[in-house]
């Protein structure tokens, strides 16, 4: 499409292994976009890493491609924002080669996590309102001190995942307030760094890895001609620090205000709602601050549509004889009238905040049960997670009355009314399909003057497409199975720790 003459924003977004690059006009209008899909490696069991170099080229291509989708003087575009995935660990050389790139997947530290956790748990949610686990930064980092001491020595900058965009496209070697607090990395509700918090994750040496840290709407740098180069982006054109993209997200979907509830249903079960303090409560998993006055309170854990995009992968599109394989999986659930007896999914294929060991599975599978109803028990599963995330925010007195709900799993035709007759809640969804990227333009428009606050950013750019409703007959007959999809759980633990013993015991 060609576009008239005007001003533009460009958000980035970063997943675990998706780069996509999204034109937005000063509306929040999405003018154009391009994705491409990276690869994940896995070395070992429980190990998930990427290639810096091609996520990188990708964002290039994505970047180069969206801007000639959209047919405009790239002088248009007034400022790039990025959001990225929070956690994992990304490290740098004294030239700024990548040493390696650990997606937030990744539990080989589930272990250690467990060897902090039990030293100095407590020590540290008093410092960042985290406690230690498998995908944390710092954790990770730690992990690397112990177990592959030649990276850890080479090691000179610490970057999270959009960081390591923003480095490329500007050459400053900079993080922000939403992401290393959303790591455990800054010392809250200050949002700063902290010697005794490094410490305690044993860490003592580390203050030299961390990155210079920024606003998230402040300018990190500029586009260098280098990056013009790769990009197709014009040379000194501004980038913002970026955000947690769990932050930009919600912010694409309508929500900053405090009071406001975000959950996003992507490769993690994210559940949050903001605040204008944080809430202090050792139950609550994180605490991201991304200004003054501004927090996200976070539920979250590897357990959302990412079991979906695992089972769309592995048997529906098997011999790539499906098209539309999400449209394909929507439609055979639709086809399921709902039961009480319908058979039960864990979604613990990456895990569970509650332990590392847990493992997903099929439960009460019986033999007139069809694929409709794998289907229907994938996507209950995966929302009975998100509620007992929602019930620990509402134990720490941070409940709300509705919700917005964000990522891939908004957009199909039934998830957001699960949500809603789990939850209880109105659910709404946002116009939005790229909320994550919107997020990350209304940053860059801050940054630039475009709007004075979140608040007329969020009034001008983002939008509700549609709100669900909870019916209350759904409502009764969701409850009774949550209650039997937690015992069940509880009945699987130790099956689970059984199986971590087994494969501990094996070398793995």
């Amino acid at each position: 499409m060609t576009a008239e003459a005007g001003e533009y924003l460009l958000g980035l977004d970063a997943g675990n292994t998706v780069i996509k690059a999204v034109l937005f006009d000063l509306d929040g209008r999405q003018v154009a976009m391009h994705a491409l899909d990276g690869q994940s490696a896995t070395p070992a069991p429980g190990h998930v890493e990427r290639d810096l170099n091609e996520l990188w080229r990708n964002a290039g291509t994505a970047i180069s491609t969206c801007i000639a989708r959209a047919g405009i003087d790239p002088g248009q575009i007034v400022a790039v924002g990025c959001a990225g995935h929070g956690n994992g660990l990304y490290l740098l050389d004294a030239e700024g080669a990548p040493l390696v790139g650990i997606q937030s997947l990744d539990s080989r530290a589930a272990d250690l996590a467990e060897e902090l956790a039990a030293a100095s748990g407590d020590a540290l949610h008093a410092l960042c309102l985290q406690k230690p686990w498998p995908s944390q930064t710092p954790v990770l980092l730690a992990w690397i001190k112990r177990h592959r001491p030649e990276i850890y020595d080479r090691a000179r900058t610490l970057l999270l995942c959009k960081d390591v965009l923003t480095f490329k496209l500007t050459g400053e070697r900079v993080s922000e307030l939403s992401d290393m607090s959303g790591c455990g990395l800054t010392r809250m509700p200050d949002c700063t760094y902290d010697d005794a918090l490094l410490a305690l994750y044993g860490l003592e040496d580390a203050r030299p890895l961390l990155p210079r840290l920024i606003d998230p709407a402040e300018i990190a740098g500029r586009i260098t001609p280098e990056a013009a180069a790769a990009t197709g982006l014009a040379a000194g054109t501004p980038v913002i620090g970026g955000y947690f993209d769990v932050v930009s997200s919600a912010m694409g979907s309508g929500v900053v205000a405090a009071g406001e509830a975000s959950i996003i249903a992507g490769t993690w079960s994210i559940n949050q709602v903001f605040s204008d303090t944080p809430v202090v409560d050792d139950g609550v998993f994180m605490v991201s601050g991304f200004g003054p006055g501004r927090f996200v309170n976070i539920e979250s854990s590897a357990t959302s549509a990412a079991n979906l995009e695992w089972y769309v992968r592995e048997l529906v599109e098997r011999g790539g004889h499906h098209d539309n394989p999400f449209g394909f999986c929507n439609d055979r659930l639709g086809a399921v009238t709902p039961a009480r007896d319908d058979p039960f999914f864990h979604p613990f294929l990456y895990g569970s905040g509650q332990g590392a060991d847990y493992r997903a599975g099929y439960f009460g599978l019986a033999g007139w049960h069809g694929e409709g109803h794998l289907l229907r028990a994938l996507f209950e599963g995966v929302t009975f997670e998100h509620l007992r995330h929602v019930e620990v925010l509402r134990g720490a007195g941070v409940g709300f009355d509705r919700a917005v709900l964000s990522g891939g799993g908004s957009r199909s035709p039934h998830w957001p009314q699960i949500f809603a007759d789990v939850l209880g809640v109105p659910i709404a969804v946002a116009e939005a399909r790229e909320t994550g990227a919107l997020g990350a333009a209304i940053g860059a428009a801050l940054a630039t003057g475009r709007v004075d606050s979140y608040e007329e950013g969020l009034a001008r750019m983002a939008r509700i497409r549609r709100t669900y409703e909870p019916r209350a007959g759904m409502r009764a007959h969701y409850a009774g199975r949550y209650q039997t999809y937690l015992a069940l759980a509880d009945a699987m633990r130790s099956f689970w720790q059984t199986q971590h013993s087994a494969r501990a015991s094996a070398g793995h």
